[in-house]
């Protein structure tokens, strides 16, 4: 919006002109004018509407540009996706839409027509398309996780400050009542200090744990293939990589923690502040190529892990606190305060809060908090101390859109990415320990039944230095995330 736009032009002049080429400024003759473009504090331009572009159309990319129109105070005014067959749809709903299929190309031209940008594309690329659009000083939307690798997450929250842009991460639960319901009973003293955190999911639901094919594929005629590796290794086209099951391999996708784990830490990190990582380990399920022989595919996410994190004491919590990530089915032990026929959390997800009072149970999405036993907790009553959302995690759409009109700090937003890039790195360092596990040199195992020591200052493991490849990874040439934090 104007106010925003006008506080980031001289932050972002030296990077537009690294970006836009010479020329190519605005395209002549749009019809909707936004605000920003026209400038002057207080005008109402023509489009009083947040101008947003949505990066990857098709399935989530769908749901949040519908989400965001929804809102009544959005316009979809561009849309990219490298898959004309994801695309179709949102094409279809947004017939006034601009359409690309290469996203630098959409900010290249259409730059001075767009407020937000939308970003909905396959882990991989998440970081690169997010900071383009926050260097030419564009809000961002960014979905689930993050990022791919645990450098980038740090890039993406510096950015956010240095930019002065209103930033979301897609993980709508952050918006729900039950992080703050949890929060009131936390800091009311109900249960206690918390010591000791659980996560799973029953994630994942897409091959894991596989050989890499062997035999490529025809390219569809629809899918430019060379834009959607975009930073990730060049490799043939494989059958049915797209548009789901990229997610088990780790060139491009960041396994069932990158899946489910924003919504599933979102509320232990918002009840008890945490932050960043001090040290974490893994183990991780096998998978068999025949009864005999055990498969070693390190390309491939493993079918199960077990990750345990330490967060160093913070100033919600009177001692360190250990969180506990399961994967693949496995579940922590009920606890003894659940009546043997409840459902633990909602059947194949749940987080649990240990206190040394009490315990707070939650569903994904931290939907359902619960005191335990669960009839405490209609008898339990505390002040209510946060603003709930309205709509809740359907909310978390028009609340960072809103928020955009406002401007920079003017409005809050539930996962900022203050918030989300911290949240967003401790999933990825849970990442770089089972990562680690599945190392194997000289026909040994290393990684394996060691604790991984962080140095968060220097972003780097201490003790294993041949994890730290996974922090930051190669890109492929012509795409490289240029940043300095």
């Amino acid at each position: 919006m104007s106010d925003t736009n006008k506080n980031n032009k001289s932050q972002t002049n030296e990077s537009r002109r690294s970006f836009i080429k010479a020329g190519a400024l605005a395209a002549a003759g749009f019809m909707i004018v936004p605000r920003h473009v026209l400038g002057g504090s207080g005008f109402i331009a023509p489009s009083d509407k947040l101008q947003v572009a949505g990066i990857g159309v098709g399935g989530k990319g769908s749901s949040d540009i519908n989400a965001f129109f929804e809102s009544g105070k959005a316009d979809i005014a561009f849309l990219c996706d490298v898959d004309d067959r994801r695309a179709a749809g949102s094409v279809k709903k947004f017939p006034k839409a601009k359409y690309y299929k290469d996203y630098r190309e959409m900010l290249d031209k259409e730059h001075k027509h767009i407020d937000a940008v939308s970003v909905s594309t396959p882990d991989h690329n998440h970081a690169i398309q997010a900071l383009a659009a926050m260097q030419l000083g564009k809000h961002v939307y960014v979905q689930k996780p993050l990022t791919h690798d645990v450098w980038e997450a740090r890039v993406l929250t510096d950015a956010a400050k240095k930019y002065k842009v209103v930033t979301q991460m897609g993980n709508q639960g952050a918006s729900n009542d039950g992080p703050r319901q949890a929060r009131e009973w936390y800091e009311a003293g109900i249960i206690g200090d918390v010591h000791t955190v659980y996560c799973w999911t029953d994630r994942p639901v897409w091959p894991s744990g596989i050989q890499w094919p062997t035999q490529k594929a025809e390219i569809p005629k629809e899918l430019n293939w060379d834009l959607w590796l975009g930073t990730a290794p060049q490799k043939d086209y494989v059958d049915k990589l797209v548009p789901f099951n990229w997610r088990g391999w780790w060139d491009y996708g960041t396994g069932a923690l990158g899946d489910m784990g924003c919504h599933l830490l979102e509320l232990p990190f918002s009840v008890l502040g945490l932050s960043y990582v001090q040290d974490v380990q893994a183990s991780v399920g096998t998978v068999y190529v025949d009864e005999f022989k055990r498969g070693y595919f390190p390309e491939s996410c493993p079918p199960s892990s077990h990750a345990t994190l330490t967060f160093p004491k913070g100033t919600r919590t009177n001692g360190p606190v250990t969180l506990h990530w399961m994967d693949g089915g496995i579940q922590p032990e009920r606890p003894e305060e659940l009546e043997p026929n409840e459902i633990y959390g909602d059947g194949g997800n749940g987080i649990l809060l240990i206190g040394t009072k009490g315990k707070i149970l939650a569903d994904t999405y931290g939907k359902n908090a619960r005191l335990l036993p669960t009839s405490k907790t209609a008898t339990v009553n505390v002040p209510k101390k946060y603003d709930r959302v309205v709509g809740q995690e359907g909310g978390h759409y028009a609340q960072w859109v809103e928020s955009c009109i406002a401007g920079y700090g003017k409005k809050p937003v539930s996962s900022p990415f203050e918030i989300a890039g911290p949240l967003t790195e401790a999933l990825l360092m849970a990442n770089l320990a089972i990562r680690g596990a599945d190392l194997r040199i000289n026909n040994q195992y290393p990684g394996r039944n060691i604790k991984l020591v962080w140095d968060n200052n220097a972003m780097k493991v201490t003790n294993f230095d041949e994890v730290n490849q996974f922090v930051k990874r190669n890109y492929r040439s012509g795409w490289d995330v240029k940043y300095t934090i």
